[in-house]
């Protein structure tokens, strides 16, 4: 197509907002999901002609990233979008519980309610793409506000990278996995201009549905490659921040898996697990993303943006056991059972992937719960069993801040245990161990030197203070940037 973006691009506006000049006019913001460090450092061995090779030859890599604690894509995604943790946005899942807010479809005259801002929230949970495809009627309700629903944006406690771009004239847009993630259009609801949200729910079981679904959003990215709105509908100039998420790794490593305890990709159905039959495999997955990466450096490149674009490859989160030997499924529902027994219906709500956090309709008995719990570890898969106010000290108090949102009690399992009916996945992710936030993480900067790698820890919450920075505005007019005192991405003369 006619590189229409170089005419259209809409240059960052100088105002209050402005803190230096920009470096970039765009940020190309791409996640991986489920993909680890490691699995970008077999590929680029194993490819090395292939376009994540030569993202990685191009930029700063930093091998030492780590997702957000607990490693769900909400949590990951709203990290490196705010540069904030659970104690400043206030998410903790995708699906949670809040003790101030009231059940969906209420009055309002109870309080605790589920939050659940999956597929379970679309009009249809296996379709929609807008917020328009969200069922008020499913949203939970907010006593103090005469009961009106709760949308995903409103459910956030401060303000996004989009927002700020967006009040400072930039145009945003963002394609993701859910309808759900309206919530980064941020607690005024204007901050993303074009969202895209393809439900992906019907496909992800079957990796040949999931690369058909990404492929959706990687057509969204490319037409506002060519300065058009994500269905190619309208010219509107090319988006100061946009971007994707592949579900692909993610979806392959939960039903093809991994050859071995390196990380291997199984190349063959012939090599897949107990739940082959439904798609080739990661491999193929693999090979898909990167396809689509090659496409879009492709087209920044006969756009005349390549030099204009930030591009930052990270992953919401990596998935867990990499090893099929250690995994070991636990039915989750053993938790409520458990639960219970203290106190019958003192079980509010489980999530639980890799980790479990539950929710009390008695927070009083936390303790009680824990130590039922502790009693009967083995039979749950527990490592670590915290409860009470303890658990606002996690991750470095990372889960603290929430007194009507934290988890009552959280359970850290031992390495390999997935919660899960038997031979439904292979890996999941959810956890703070090193397997599920050990995330591959590389920026793009036109005019500084590439195929550096940097050992210095570093965290997903320190990606939107660097967007913002190098879009030319102040990352401190980020609400969680302030609150955690989240700083930028290092350019490696610190490190």
């Amino acid at each position: 197509m006619a590189p229409l973006a170089g005419a259209l691009a809409f240059a960052p506006v100088g105002s209050a907002s402005a803190d230096i000049n920009p470096k970039v006019d765009h940020v190309l913001l791409l996640s991986l999901d489920g993909f680890h460090d490691a699995d970008l450092t077999n590929y680029v061995a194993a490819h090395p002609t292939s376009a994540l090779a030569a993202v990685v030859e191009r930029g700063r890599r930093y091998s030492n990233a780590s997702a957000q604690a607990p490693s769900d894509s909400f949590p990951g995604t709203l990290a490196m979008t705010t540069g904030g943790s659970p104690s400043s946005t206030g998410v903790y899942y995708d699906v949670s519980w809040d003790n101030d807010l009231s059940p969906a479809g209420s009055d309002c005259s109870t309080r605790g309610a589920l939050v659940p801002f999956n597929q379970t929230i679309n009009v249809n949970a296996n379709a929609g793409d807008s917020v328009a495809d969200i069922n008020p009627a499913k949203l939970p309700r907010d006593p103090d506000n005469g009961c009106s629903v709760v949308y995903p944006h409103q459910f956030l406690k401060v303000n996004t990278i989009y927002e700020v771009a967006h009040a400072a004239g930039l145009r945003t847009a963002v394609a993701d996995k859910h309808p759900s993630y309206e919530i980064l259009s941020g607690p005024s609801g204007t901050g993303v201009d074009d969202f895209y949200g393809p439900e992906f729910n019907a496909a992800k079981a079957d990796i040949t549905k999931i690369i058909a679904n990404d492929e959706l959003k990687v057509v969204a990215v490319l037409n506002e490659m060519d300065g058009l709105s994500h269905d190619g509908s309208a010219v509107v100039g090319v988006p100061a921040i946009y971007g994707m998420n592949f579900q692909a790794p993610n979806i392959g490593q939960k039903f093809s898996g991994y050859v071995d305890g390196a990380g291997t990709t199984p190349q063959s159905i012939a090599t897949l697990g107990p739940l082959a039959g439904t798609a080739p495999g990661l491999a193929q997955a693999l090979d898909h993303v990167d396809g689509a990466i090659g496409r879009m450096l492709s087209r920044l490149e006969a756009n005349g943006l390549t030099d204009e674009t930030m591009i930052i490859l990270t992953a919401k989160h990596a998935n867990s056991p990499v090893d099929r030997s250690t995994l070991r499924w636990v039915d989750p529902s053993a938790f409520a059972a458990l639960v219970n027994s203290v106190e019958p219906g003192l079980t509010a709500q489980v999530t639980a992937d890799t980790m479990a956090l539950i929710w009390l309709k008695d927070r009083g008995r936390a303790a009680d719960a824990a130590a039922v719990l502790e009693a009967n570890a083995g039979t749950v898969g527990a490592g670590t069993i915290t409860s009470g106010a303890a658990v606002a000290s996690l991750f470095a108090g990372q889960l603290g801040g929430n007194p009507g949102r934290i988890p009552d009690i959280v359970v850290q399992p031992v390495p390999g245990v997935v919660y899960a009916a038997v031979s439904s996945k292979l890996v999941d992710h959810g956890s703070g161990s090193a397997e599920d936030t050990h995330v591959p993480l590389v920026v793009v900067e036109p005019g500084r030197k590439g195929g550096r790698t940097l050992s210095c820890p570093v965290s997903l919450r320190q990606v939107a203070p660097t967007v913002l920075r190098a879009l030319g505005l102040k990352e401190s007019l980020l609400d969680a940037v302030r609150l955690e005192g989240t700083q930028r991405l290092t350019n490696g003369d610190e490190c």
